[in-house]
């Protein structure tokens, strides 16, 4: 039995969790479940099966890229219509508590199942990293970041299709 189960945000105790993030912190306890409410967005989250502790959360929103900001040499493979449909990793973050325990790749390779399975289609999986530290974080995982937005990036599903399976 894994130590982890992910699931939909329901009536979890998110008062003690802690990111270490301020903005991140105050969004999961007060914020979230309004986006959810109102169809924003949906949240994961990832609980400790014997404490029942919170590990980790992430959101995942309909999203939009504009075609001129997709690398040209993956470009020219794409329709030519305005936008490429994406899904947005809005917000991710692990509790302190279970730092070095790979919770932020254990969230994002869960985003990917979930994306990879859903039946509404989309190119592209993006991310907005809300520092440095998340950039790097996102390009170890392949994600390319945009030219003009550095600190937004993305990761082409068919890549992600093809990790989870092989």
């Amino acid at each position: 039995m894994t130590r982890f189960v992910s699931e939909v945000l329901a009536k979890h105790d998110r008062a003690a969790f802690a990111s270490g993030n301020d903005k991140i912190d105050g969004y999961f306890r007060n914020v979230v479940s309004q986006d959810v409410r109102r169809d924003y967005a949906a949240c994961y989250v990832l609980v400790e099966r014997d404490t029942q502790k919170l590990a980790g959360f992430y959101t995942l929103a309909s999203s939009s890229i504009p075609l001129d900001e997709v690398p040209p040499i993956m470009a020219r493979k794409l329709p030519r219509y305005p936008s490429v449909p994406a899904v947005l990793i809005g917000w991710l973050a692990r509790d302190m508590g279970f730092r070095g325990q790979s919770i932020g790749a254990m969230l994002l390779h869960d985003a990917f199942a979930r994306i990879e399975k859903s039946p509404i289609a989309a190119h592209a999986i993006v991310a907005d990293a809300i520092d440095d530290e998340a950039v790097a974080f996102y390009k170890k995982l392949l994600f390319i970041a945009f030219a003009a937005r550095p600190r937004s990036l993305f990761l082409p599903v068919a890549t992600v299709v093809d990790a989870i399976r092989s």
